[in-house]
């Protein structure tokens, strides 16, 4: 799998790129992820890439020039182009188990006060963390790239991804490990029984309880 990502600001996933599971899933050649500045696509000389926006109004918009060069260049048949928007489809753990079967997928990430409308019609989907607002697209890329990653075979161990939160709609189970009491707060005994038959019920119970507890909240 192919990530690009469209920025203003690459130099934010100077650390994200460069550290634990996406890296090692990078240098196994699992993932290949480039990181493109937008500005480098501006058709003018000072590199500007946002204006003021028709009608008035407070923030700068980005413009359709540089997003459409950069775009239409790294496109392929098969792009899945995905904008970081706040009134996007909620991102979900199912979205990424989509999105890791894609060969390649485009991240195009905002700022300012926004993408001028007529970017959409570049776009596959406008894809949403959830219900706020951040100073940029760089952040929800980033959590994206991370849930897509994860999912793609070889970079985690497949019994981790089988039983972890949401997989089947589900929180994970809580997790307990050495010293068996500390400070008085004792790991449940089921768990050092040995009885998988036991604890596995106990863990799903867990699982159902602790799903429903979130749902109420």
């Amino acid at each position: 799998m192919k990530i690009d990502i469209l920025t203003l600001f690459p130099d934010m996933f100077t650390g994200f790129l460069n550290e634990s599971i996406i890296k090692r899933a990078m240098d196994k050649n699992l993932v290949t992820i480039q990181v493109h500045n937008i500005r480098d696509y501006s058709p003018f000389k000072n590199k500007q890439v946002d204006d003021y926006q028709y009608g008035g109004g407070a923030g700068m918009v980005l413009m359709c020039e540089p997003i459409f060069a950069a775009i239409e260049d790294l496109k392929k048949e098969d792009t899945l182009v995905l904008m970081m928007s706040p009134s996007g489809k909620k991102f979900k753990e199912q979205t990424a188990k989509e999105y890791a079967s894609k060969k390649h997928i485009i991240l195009l990430c905002g700022h300012y006060e926004g993408f001028d409308e007529r970017i959409k019609t570049i776009v596959d989907e406008e894809i949403s963390i959830g219900e706020f607002v951040l100073t940029g697209g760089e952040i929800p890329a980033m959590a994206i790239t991370d849930a897509i990653t994860r999912l793609i075979p070889g970079v985690i161990n497949e019994e981790s991804l089988q039983s972890e939160t949401f997989t089947d709609d589900l929180v994970d189970y809580p997790v307990y490990t050495k010293p068996a009491n500390f400070r008085g707060m004792e790991v449940p005994s089921v768990l050092l029984s040995g009885h998988h038959a036991n604890i596995k019920k106990w863990r799903e119970e867990k699982r159902q309880e602790l799903t429903k507890k979130r749902n109420e909240e």
